[in-house]
């Protein structure tokens, strides 16, 4: 997403858009599911979603596209590594709402990494200017920060209220479901999108700006191609981590892509790592250790607490 804004993209709602757009994807696994089901089954349905379920995912939907204008928008302003560091604060809102909308329980271990990660970001917004790009009003930088603050705050509500969802759907959720929620989502994320596009004439804006765009008119499309199939990805993995676990999970997952996007965007952009980055990041990596230190611990105390196999001579025969 900061390829395309640093060598002359402009366009924020395109950025946004290319976030979800790349739904039809998940046609092709829902496909091969659907012939598999076929095979053993030629009465199967081609979609397992209800209306209520349908309603659901259309909501959340229209919540994720807003939620890709505000990270677009902070991508556009800020260097990787400092809206990095910012998102990372999502797991917090996650924690929260996880613990008022699905109820989440709580260990020392989670509370210590919420913690230490939403004190990592308030080390970082000390020092927000310090690292502005040339060019750039200092205002424009705010806007940057508050916005991906948003965004962070905005995809913390999603991860639980898409956990919710499952909770209160009256369907069985399989991962087929699953993937036919994520389209959805995608779908009405990317029409949320498209409305913003259409008002700002981003669809006429993108011939121009690949030929003016500095690494050549190729590369531009490939930056927005990939971006849109790598996008799927990420969200088909974030909800379904939220099937398998939970949405706590999810959001500590994402946030432990921190320290990658941190290496990668010294290497690539050469963008500056002051002292307050490297406190900031010490202190999220130590939060993310301290989560799954206490997952470890509590998987282990449950395997001690399970009853032991009975050994059914009857029952093996």
């Amino acid at each position: 997403m900061r390829l395309y804004f640093i060598h002359g993209g402009k366009r924020v709602w395109l950025s946004a858009w290319l976030q979800t757009s790349g739904w039809p994807v998940i046609l092709i696994p829902l496909a091969i599911t659907y012939l598999h089901r076929r095979a053993t089954d030629p009465a199967t349905k081609l979609f397992y979603m209800k209306t209520p379920l349908f309603m659901a995912a259309a909501i959340v939907g229209v919540l994720t596209g807003l939620d890709d204008y505000l990270y677009a928008y902070g991508v556009a302003r800020l260097p990787v590594s400092t809206s990095s560091l910012i998102i990372a604060t999502q797991l917090a809102f996650t924690a929260g709402f996880a613990f008022l909308l699905v109820k989440e329980k709580f260990t020392y271990y989670s509370i210590n990494a919420v913690v230490l990660l939403t004190a990592g970001a308030g080390v970082l917004a000390m020092h927000t200017t310090s690292d502005k790009p040339a060019g750039e009003s200092s205002r424009e930088y705010m806007m940057g920060f508050v916005m991906t603050l948003g965004a962070a705050a905005l995809y913390g509500f999603i991860l639980p209220l898409v956990e919710l969802t499952y909770k209160k759907s009256r369907q069985e959720i399989s991962y087929t479901l699953v993937m036919e929620i994520q389209m959805i989502m995608c779908l009405l994320a990317t029409v949320f999108c498209t409305v913003g596009m259409l008002i700002n004439k981003d669809f006429q804006a993108i011939p121009r700006e690949a030929r003016d765009f500095e690494l050549g008119d190729a590369k531009y499309y490939h930056v927005v191609v990939w971006s849109a199939v790598i996008w799927q990805c990420f969200f088909l993995g974030a909800i379904g981590v939220i099937f398998c676990a939970s949405s706590l999970l999810s959001g500590i997952l994402i946030a432990l892509l921190l320290p990658a996007t941190e290496i990668l965007a010294v290497v690539f952009f050469q963008e500056k790592f002051q002292a307050e980055k490297g406190v900031a990041l010490g202190l999220s990596v130590w939060g993310f250790a301290s989560y799954f230190y206490g997952e470890m611990k509590e998987n282990k105390k449950k395997k001690l607490a399970a009853p032991p196999p009975t050994n059914n001579p009857v029952g093996n025969a």
